[in-house]
């Protein structure tokens, strides 16, 4: 009865947490790969934002730009493909 018990009881935490660690990112960023603009002009975009991109990728619907931000921080930045908007940021230790 004791496991029972355990195993009932991990199992609704383990319910219960889950919707914690979904992420929404692809709902911002999600779009036709033929509607993207050019890795150049995301590089633009946040350039004129005033950080240095050092590089960049696709990742999970967005661009993932690894820069350097106007205090010398090193950020992460999720753009948007298709609007250019930054839709996340990290800052890097």
């Amino acid at each position: 009865m004791k496991k029972l018990l355990i195993l009932v009881t991990s199992t609704m935490i383990m319910a219960i947490s889950s919707p914690a660690f979904a992420s929404d990112d692809n709902a911002k960023c999600g779009a036709v790969s033929g509607e993207w603009m050019s890795r150049d002009a995301a590089k633009a975009k946040v350039v004129e934002q005033g950080f240095e991109a050092r590089r960049i990728k696709r990742e999970d619907g967005c661009y993932e730009i690894y820069a350097i931000g106007k205090n010398g921080a090193r950020v992460e930045l999720y753009l948007n493909p298709v609007t250019g908007e930054i839709v996340r940021s990290k800052i890097k230790s």
